[in-house]
């Protein structure tokens, strides 16, 4: 992609090296655990007082890790640590979440209405948001309690090993998730989530697909004013935004782990679902293409 000279996003919210939140003895835990032993002696009061002054003031050595500023990648395509000057991923999301912007922004007002963007959270490990406590382990996610985008940037290196590498494959990510946050705007996650919560499981799965789908469009979407009016993208970029939505597939992510491929189980659509309305979105640059509700509620 040619995104160096992109607009940076001010919406991104930094929060890599923080102590992993109710992360067992991390953090303010273990100096809790250890408080009943240091108070049976004057000299335990002391240390106490020690060590709580230094988590007040910001010291990492609960943690539990060592922080030494914000990870790059690699030249073997991994994420590493490294300092704030060298760190081009977070960079390059910064550039991507701003093409958002200016890609929804637009078409909101073309629609007479107004976007309201949303923020993203960089993190490690864990991380607290308005929809709870999650681990990095369930990938990127958009809570509609706080309107935040949250990303670890370490699932590039599960993109790769899935077998989508590429920047573009990354932005396509970021884009899905913005998408959740246009559907949150239009009021469709709401409609959506009461029709769930009425449903059978079958059928509750069936419209999260739908949900899952309309995201992949509107980063299709995305993808097409980013290439028309800023030319943003290079030969081989939207085939690896149709391997990055194809690898995210339910039956790809099935048959990886070994488990059977069941349909009515999926909750964000086949390989070939993800890559078609990814490929729907970005051909057409037409958000009426993307009402995967009505054109699969026949199916």
């Amino acid at each position: 992609m040619r995104w160096r000279k992109g607009r940076r996003s001010s919406n991104v919210e930094d929060r890599r090296g923080e102590a992993s939140p109710g992360g067992g003895l991390g953090g303010l835990g273990n100096l809790l655990a250890i408080a009943p032993f240091l108070l049976r002696s004057k000299r335990g009061w002391l240390i106490l007082l020690v060590l709580g002054a230094l988590y007040y003031f910001g010291s990492n050595m609960f943690s539990g890790t060592t922080h030494t500023g914000p990870p790059t990648v690699g030249p073997d395509g991994q994420v590493q640590p490294s300092d704030a000057a060298s760190d081009e991923l977070a960079q390059f999301v910064a550039v991507v979440l701003a093409d958002t912007e200016d890609t929804w922004g637009k078409l909101f007002q073309q629609a007479g209405s107004q976007y309201t963007t949303p923020k993203l959270v960089l993190y490690n490990d864990a991380v607290r948001s308005a929809c709870g406590l999650s681990s990095a382990a369930v990938g990127p996610f958009y809570c509609p309690g706080d309107q935040k985008v949250y990303l670890d940037l370490g699932f590039l290196n599960e993109l790769k090993k899935l077998g989508a590498p590429g920047d573009f494959a990354f932005a396509y990510v970021i884009a899905h998730e913005v998408g959740h946050h246009v559907q949150n705007l239009m009021g469709t996650s709401d409609k959506v989530q009461r029709a769930r919560m009425q449903a059978d499981k079958v059928t509750a799965n069936r419209l999260s697909v739908m949900l899952e789908l309309q995201a992949d469009c509107f980063a299709g979407v995305w993808a097409f004013y980013a290439h028309r009016d800023r030319n943003m993208l290079e030969p081989g970029d939207i085939e690896e935004g149709l391997r990055a939505a194809a690898a995210v597939g339910d039956d790809h992510l099935l048959r990886r782990s070994g488990r059977a491929v069941s349909p009515d189980a999926f909750t964000h659509g086949s390989a070939e679902q993800r890559a078609y309305w990814f490929q729907r979105g970005f051909t057409s640059g037409d958000v009426n293409q993307c009402n995967t509700f009505a054109a699969l509620s026949g199916q």
